[in-house]
């Protein structure tokens, strides 16, 4: 199962939106209250049931996936986002093929980190 992770960094800095974030800004601007929206990193990864994949994302920062369960429509991924090791946020989400869930993350610069997560399958 292919998963995708894009890092964004939002902020109040200005009016602009990545062109790679256009398929999500929809979302961000519906749930978030910030102006401008950068991708940081687009990372893809293959996940296999039960296995975590770690992916840093800052300094002492990362984001674990796991695959917990895949069904006939959408699958089911454990979220868990670190801080020097320790999880602050440990969630389950389930996805549809090509839906895209946003999860705000901590203080990035000026602004706030973003996940947006995907799948295909």
């Amino acid at each position: 199962m292919q998963a995708r992770i894009r890092i964004v960094e939002a902020s109040n800095e200005g009016f602009a939106v990545d062109p790679m974030l256009r398929d999500v800004h929809g979302q961000l601007g519906s749930l978030f209250s910030f102006t401008s929206y950068r991708l940081l990193r687009d990372i893809h990864l293959g996940l296999v049931g039960n296995r975590p994949v770690e992916v840093p994302v800052h300094p002492g920062r990362s984001v674990e996936v796991t695959l917990i369960g895949e069904y006939k429509n959408l699958v089911e991924l454990r979220i868990r986002i670190k801080r020097e090791g320790v999880s602050v946020l440990n969630t389950h989400v389930r996805l549809v093929s090509g839906r895209t869930i946003l999860i705000g993350g901590p203080r990035h610069g000026e602004g706030t980190m973003i996940f947006a997560i995907s799948a295909r399958f």
